[in-house]
């Protein structure tokens, strides 16, 4: 056995994770991927991998993955990709990988290293986000609008301030255009599981919602939602779509490839090291392209629910009388104009204990909207974590 081979395997022997030497920059990259579920989910580690494919289309890089990680099992993957793949800069993509990236990234301070959804950094890992708050208050203006029942339901995976943030700008928004709309919510405890994304699809029917949001990475609740003649919003992409042309109306697409492309090029420039990444956070939004909504492949909204937007009147405090299709194009372009002009988080917000969230005159600043733990005043169901 040659000299390097033996000293490899006696580390990971005695327990030690070989490390990797500091990248060179301008030298080829080898990148690796850590996911929470299949590739092939419809939803969040569908869209990552989508990401993933960006890269390998830069031709300095090279990518490997793993996917379905279980939450907290992460550590030992980090230390295969490093060890066995040679990898120089890894990306670990779900909010409960955050700790044992933190600890990868001690054990192996030459390696570069990103997470998605998180706010813990060190010198050499950094954080990033194509966050969807904007596109869901959109989204919830349509809901709002065409709701008959005035309740709408939301499945969401984990109450984690990821999720709670995009729940409450869906309520925010279906309020902007129905101030009588409720939000009710059922929690999956679970990013895949579509026995129970199913099942509580059926509970939200049975309390009289008939308008669909979630976060979860099967098709299930549109598909439950269409069984039923009701209407539901795609996640992560048109994919959703083809579950029920008929009954999607709009939903949430993102570009994952922009933020790694963008990120790996300056790694690869030298830009970024592991000794400089303790600030750096992609926090990117509707101004840079990397999240839009969509129904089908270039259609923001399934034209079959145009003219009942259109008929629509919204009694809007700044603009007076408008139509819900109107108050969502203007909220649009506003959100994707380089220089923003309105915010779903912007004050006065109150909770639905009665408490002021956010005072008149400002806007959550980034660190509050991934800490967020409140309820907005029309959400109805469990909340864990909810400030008294």
């Amino acid at each position: 056995m040659k000299r390097g081979a033996f000293l490899l395997a006696l580390l990971l022997l005695v327990g030690v994770a070989a490390t990797a030497a500091e990248y060179v920059p301008g030298e080829p990259l080898k990148v690796g991927f850590i996911y929470v579920g299949p590739i092939g989910d419809f939803g969040w580690t569908y869209a990552q991998n989508e990401g993933r494919l960006a890269v390998e289309e830069l031709p300095y890089a090279e990518t490997v993955y793993v996917e379905s990680v279980a939450e907290g099992d992460e550590g030992p993957v980090i230390d295969d990709l490093i060890a066995q793949h040679g990898c120089n800069v890894i990306f670990t993509t779900s909010f409960g990988f955050m700790d044992g990236t933190v600890a990868a990234a001690l054990r192996h301070p030459d390696v570069i290293f990103g997470h998605a959804s998180g706010f813990k950094r060190t010198p050499n890992m950094m954080t990033y986000m194509a966050d969807f708050y904007q596109v869901y208050y959109l989204n919830g203006i349509v809901a709002g609008a065409l709701t008959e029942t005035n309740k709408i339901g939301y499945v969401g995976a984990f109450p984690i301030p990821e999720v709670k943030r995009h729940l409450n700008a869906w309520a925010m928004g279906a309020k902007a255009s129905n101030p009588d709309v409720e939000v009710h919510v059922r929690w999956l405890y679970s990013w895949f599981d579509p026995g129970a994304a199913g099942e509580a699809t059926e509970a939200l029917i049975a309390d009289g919602c008939d308008v669909f949001a979630f976060t979860e990475d099967s098709p299930t609740v549109v598909q439950i939602a269409a069984q039923n003649e009701l209407l539901s919003f795609g996640h992560y992409g048109s994919q959703m779509y083809t579950f029920a042309p008929d009954y999607v109306v709009s939903g949430q697409a993102i570009e994952w490839g922009k933020i790694y492309a963008d990120f790996i090029e300056k790694v690869y420039q030298g830009v970024y090291t592991a000794q400089n990444l303790e600030h750096v956070d992609y926090w990117w939004l509707m101004t840079q392209g990397a999240v839009y909504p969509e129904a089908s492949p270039g259609v923001t909204v399934n034209p079959a629910y145009v003219d009942a937007l259109k008929s629509y009147t919204v009694d809007d405090p700044v603009f007076g009388e408008i139509s819900a299709y109107d108050l969502h194009n203007l909220r649009l372009a506003q959100f994707s104009s380089p220089g923003v002009t309105f915010d779903p988080f912007q004050g006065p917000i109150m909770d639905r204990n009665g408490n002021e969230v956010v005072p008149a005159g400002t806007w959550l600043s980034v660190d509050s909207l991934i800490t967020i733990e409140w309820a907005f005043e029309n959400v109805v169901g469990p909340w864990p974590g909810e400030p008294e």
